[in-house]
């Protein structure tokens, strides 16, 4: 969505919500775009016409010669297919063309964590879940593969409501934090087309972590997994962070992965 649309949606939401304009547009200000990775049961009867595929949860790597799964032998959780991701969508940049592989363990605290950008047009040979280890032979944790689809939305600061305006209005009257609440959903929800993102693979954006916020400072988000949009059962959230530069020169050695419970 480009600025003037963003800008469009906020402002008629706030219309309707009878939130003031300058308020709105201090919820604008801080806010940030995001792509929602959610399956196709989540996506509205429109948005199904035109859904293109752009990530897999779970399945085995397909990883270039001479590269292995990591060392940590850490699941695969996620593949984002970078050419299917709507361009301009994000204000990180990721890579254009080839596919982000995400290992991580989203079932108990990962002891290591790795992000892998396997470059188009590289020959790649599916990995082997199982491996030899002190001459026991082992096996990786494998999830059920599932395919996800790229929404545009919408993330909010979590002090925006801190702003001059904004101030003001909340001390206007007793009800008027639940206004905001509703108004905040509604932008979301409308940024997002109608789409179901509550439990979803989201990049870039703000986090919506359940403690405190890994993206603060130089650092913001480059992923946030529920553990249930990779498999039903696992109630966890996994953040992974770094900072623009890092993110943008492909350094994701650099990222830092946090879980929460």
């Amino acid at each position: 969505m480009t600025t003037s649309i963003v800008a469009e949606l906020v402002l008629r939401t706030a219309e309707r919500h009878g939130v003031p304009g300058p308020v709105a547009q201090e919820l604008l200000t801080g806010s940030r775009p995001c792509l929602h990775l959610v399956p196709w049961q989540d996506l509205t009867l429109a948005q199904r016409e035109e859904a293109r595929p752009a990530a897999r949860t779970g399945g085995l790597p397909d990883l270039p010669d001479g590269v292995d799964w990591p060392d940590g032998r850490e699941p695969l959780v996620l593949t984002v297919d970078c050419a299917a991701l709507p361009r301009k969508a994000l204000d990180i940049e990721l890579p254009s063309d080839g596919s982000l592989l995400f290992f991580t363990e989203i079932e108990y605290e990962p002891e290591s964590s790795v992000v892998l950008h396997v470059p188009a047009g590289v020959r790649t040979t599916e990995r082997s879940a199982r491996y030899e280890l002190d001459g026991e032979l082992e096996q990786v944790r494998v999830y059920q593969p599932g395919v996800l689809y790229p929404v545009p939305g919408l993330t909010v600061m979590p002090d925006w409501r801190d702003a001059p305006a904004a101030t003001a209005f909340l001390d206007g009257g007793a009800d008027r934090d639940d206004i905001l609440d509703n108004f905040e959903d509604a932008v979301r929800d409308a940024a997002a087309g109608g789409a179901s993102y509550g439990v979803s693979v989201q990049l870039g954006g703000f986090s919506s972590p359940w403690q405190s916020a890994p993206d603060e400072g130089d650092l913001v988000l480059l992923a946030q997994m529920h553990g249930q949009s990779i498999d039903r059962d696992v109630y966890t959230q996994t953040l992974i962070v770094g900072t623009r530069k890092d993110i943008a020169a492909r350094r994701y050695e650099a990222l830092q992965f946090e879980q929460q419970v």
